[in-house]
């Protein structure tokens, strides 16, 4: 009887996921999309269930996906023959800060030039590095935690440049009213440089939710999504020789689809030919280094982040309750 109730059940959450996934979700704006993703290529899903699943990032050695579950304050890991296992719990709040404290997970995830696991820890308001476990208890050794002696607000995405500095964001997401929180210390939302001797550097001050980053093939370019329904778009800043940022150049203006379409300019990632995979309104766009949408990966709820196989035949999408993936086109 449980056998058969335990049947039902995955049937009807099977079911559910393909109603609400488009069965056709590969839209083609231009015709270069078509050397992205396929036109009849179809979303997979490989795991649901979660609360909010963000942060989506492959485990150098094993290929394996490891992703956060942020209000749950844990970290997944999926293998392609294991399927869905717990890693990591907690992810992002360990008892840090507790005063009016939402508990949440780490959020963006990398792993770094050393394949060392990194997590912007929302909950513990940190850019965090996983150094182990003692006594059956996870240790996180913290990378950065204050600005001018003030805390961070919740850091959200990170990357690391080949200098070995990392570039991360810091919206109010983790804190229990956002902007005005009494727990919020800074009075900027910003995007930083950590460099490899420690200098935490405020690169970027005026975006009201920044979010998602990720540096171009040749680090010439820095991508900078901002997360806001009512300033919807994405940014790019040419990366100077000391690591510093130049003027801002808007990459595009996503703020009308915003209004129509479930998401926001959230979580990229930037594939060798240099055309950006993005989360946004409707799900993942294709967007070219110039700043034109190609086409969507059509997700039907909120996109949140991406991740791509080390062979970059694989798009893996956090997206609301779910881990999805789709095939992409192999590079010629």
């Amino acid at each position: 009887m449980q056998y058969r109730v335990w049947l039902l059940c995955l049937f009807c959450a099977t079911a559910q996921a393909k109603s609400v996934l488009p069965e056709q979700p590969v839209q083609m704006l231009k015709p270069e999309m078509q050397q992205v993703v396929a036109s009849d290529a179809k979303l997979e899903v490989l795991a649901e269930g979660f609360s909010w699943s963000e942060g989506p990032v492959a485990e150098p050695d094993s290929g394996d996906i490891l992703f956060s579950d942020v209000p749950e304050n844990k970290v997944y890991r999926w293998n392609e023959t294991k399927g869905l296992t717990l890693y990591l719990q907690p992810s992002g709040y360990t008892g840090l800060h507790p005063q009016n404290n939402r508990g949440q997970g780490a959020n963006g995830l990398i792993f770094n030039n050393k394949n060392q696991l990194v997590l912007a820890q929302h909950g513990d308001r940190r850019l965090a590095l996983l150094a182990g476990a003692k006594d059956g208890v996870l240790q996180y050794q913290t990378l950065v935690a204050a600005f001018n002696g003030k805390l961070l607000n919740s850091p959200n995405d990170v990357v690391q440049q080949s200098s070995g500095a990392y570039y991360f964001t810091d919206p109010p997401y983790g804190l229990a009213g956002g902007d005005s929180s009494a727990e919020k210390q800074l009075s900027v939302n910003g995007v930083y440089q950590l460099d490899s001797a420690g200098k935490l550097t405020l690169l970027i001050d005026n975006l009201t939710r920044p979010n998602g980053l990720a540096f171009s093939p040749n680090e010439k370019w820095l991508y900078v999504a901002n997360s806001d329904k009512n300033a919807a778009k994405w940014w790019r800043y040419a990366v100077n020789a000391d690591g510093s940022l130049g003027q801002s150049e808007l990459l595009f203006d996503a703020t009308a689809q915003a209004q129509q379409q479930n998401g926001l300019p959230d979580g990229l990632k930037v594939l060798p030919s240099g055309i950006l995979l993005a989360t946004g309104p409707g799900g993942v766009w294709v967007l070219s280094p110039q700043g034109e949408h190609l086409g969507t990966i059509q997700t039907g709820v909120a996109a949140a982040n991406v991740a791509l196989s080390a062979d970059n035949s694989w798009l893996y999408i956090t997206a609301s309750s779910y881990l999805l993936r789709i095939k992409l086109q192999q590079p010629g």
